[in-house]
C-alpha cells in the first residue's frame, strides 16, 4: 500500500510541570509527535512542513527508513517551506523518529521525537488495549517567571530537571491515567526520545508476558523491567488479572519520584482472590 503522511514542525509554549510552561519544539503540536503506523512493504510519501513562525530549519530522521540520514537531508525545510520524500518500509519493528537538524541535541531535547510502527506481514496480533508512551528528559532554565527554555549547559552534563512520559509531568496520572478491565490484554508502545538517558521501564505489580526488546522481532517472556536506549523503543504486552492502580515508572527510581517519570494504569473489574488477596488467616 501507499500512504501519505503529513507532519508539521511547530514551536509552542505549553505546560511542562507545576504551572510552568516550556518552549517545546514539536511534530504536529504534541510531544511525542504523531504515532505513525504502517506495514512492512508499504510505500510512504512523507510531507514535512516547517511552520512559518519557526525559529530554525527542521527535518525528520526516521529510524525505520533505509537511506541516507533516514530522510533528514531530504526533508530539511526552512520556516514556511514544505519538503517531501518517499521510502519503502523494508523492516518490521517499532522505531523512533526525530529531528536531525543542527544542533541535533537541542532539537531532540526540545521534544522533536515520536514513534513509527512497521507491522509485520499480517499485522500484530489483536489485543484489547494499545497505548503510546514516550519518555524524554528536559534540561531547563528560566526565561521568565513562568516560562522555561532549553539549557545547553545542563544538557552537556546529562543531568536533567525533568524526566517525563509524553512531555508533561502528570501526563499519565489522575484523569489522564490509561485504563483497562480485568481479563484484558494491554499493549504498550514505549519509546525513549532521550536525548541522553537510558530508560528502565517497569510497571509495578505487573509482569510483562511479552517484550519485543528494542522494538525488534525477538520476543522475551516473563520480564520485570526492560531497558530502552535513547533513540530506541520496546513493545510490551501483559494481561491484567486484578483490579487496582498500577504504577508505570522509569526504575532508575529517583527519576520517577523526583523528576516526573511516573504514570498509572487503572484496572477495573472483579477481584480475583486466587491471584491477589489482601490480609489472610492468622
Amino acid at each position: 500500500k501507499k500512504f501519505i503522511v503529513n507532519l508539521e514542525t511547530t514551536e509552542i509554549e505549553a505546560e511542562i510541570a507545576d504551572g510552568k510552561k516550556y518552549t517545546f519544539w514539536t511534530f504536529n503540536n504534541i510531544v511525542p509527535g504523531s504515532f505513525i503506523r504502517i506495514r512492512v512493504g508499504d510505500e510512504v510519501e512523507l510531507h514535512l512542513k516547517n511552520a512559518a513562525n519557526s525559529v530554525l530549519p527542521h527535518n525528520i530522521d526516521l529510524h525505520a527508513v533505509t537511506g541516507p540520514g533516514g530522510g533528514a537531508e531530504a526533508t530539511t525545510a526552512v520556516p514556511g517551506q514544505e519538503a517531501v520524500f518517499t521510502f519503502k518500509a523494508l523492516n518490521p519493528g517499532l522505531y523512533v523518529y526525530h529531528c536531525a537538524a543542527p544542533p541535533v541535541p537541542m532539537h531532540i531535547a526540545n521534544g522533536m521525537y515520536g514513534l513509527i510502527l512497521v507491522e509485520p506481514e499480517g499485522g500484530l496480533k489483536k489485543v484489547d488495549r494499545e497505548y503510546y508512551i514516550m519518555q524524554g528528559e528536559f534540561y531547563t532554565k528560566a526565561k521568565t517567571a513562568d516560562l522555561l527554555e532549553f539549557d545547553n549547559d545542563k544538557g552537556n552534563t546529562e543531568i536533567p530537571d525533568y524526566v517525563l512520559f509524553n512531555g508533561k509531568k502528570g501526563s499519565l496520572l489522575g484523569k489522564n491515567m490509561i485504563e483497562a478491565k480485568v481479563g484484558e490484554t494491554v499493549r504498550l508502545f514505549v519509546g525513549n526520545g532521550g536525548p541522553n538517558l537510558v530508560s528502565s521501564f517497569h510497571v509495578i505489580g505487573e509482569i510483562f508476558d511479552n517484550v519485543y526488546p528494542e522494538g525488534g522481532s525477538v520476543v522475551n517472556h516473563n520480564v520485570q523491567t526492560t531497558i530502552i536506549p535513547a533513540g530506541g523503543a520496546a513493545i510490551v504486552e501483559f494481561k491484567v488479572d486484578v483490579p487496582g492502580e498500577y504504577v508505570l515508572v522509569d526504575h532508575s527510581i529517583f527519576r520517577a519520584f523526583n523528576k516526573g517519570a511516573i504514570g498509572k494504569l487503572k484496572v477495573t473489574g472483579e477481584e480475583n482472590a486466587k491471584v491477589f488477596k489482601k490480609g489472610g488467616s492468622k
